[in-house]
C-alpha cells in the first residue's frame, strides 16, 4: 500500500469516527451507522493492503516466482 493510500484510509477512519460522535451527540442513528460504516470500510482497505503486502513478501521470499 502506498503512503497516499495510508493517508486516505486514515482520513476515512477519522471522518467515520467524527460522524459517529456527532451522531451520538445528536441522537442521529443514521449518522452513527454511516460513521461506523466508514470506519469498517477504512479498516477493510487496510486489511486488504496488508494481505497484498504479505503476498508480495512471500513471493519475494520464494525468489519472485
Amino acid at each position: 500500500m502506498g503512503f497516499a493510500d495510508d493517508i486516505k484510509n486514515t482520513a476515512e477512519n477519522l471522518a467515520g469516527k467524527a460522524k459517529e460522535a456527532v451522531g451520538n451527540l445528536t441522537d442521529n442513528d443514521k449518522l452513527v451507522a454511516e460513521g461506523k460504516a466508514d470506519q469498517v470500510k477504512a479498516h477493510a482497505k487496510d486489511a486488504a493492503a496488508d494481505v497484498k503486502d504479505a503476498a508480495k513478501d512471500a513471493k519475494d521470499a520464494l525468489g519472485g516466482k
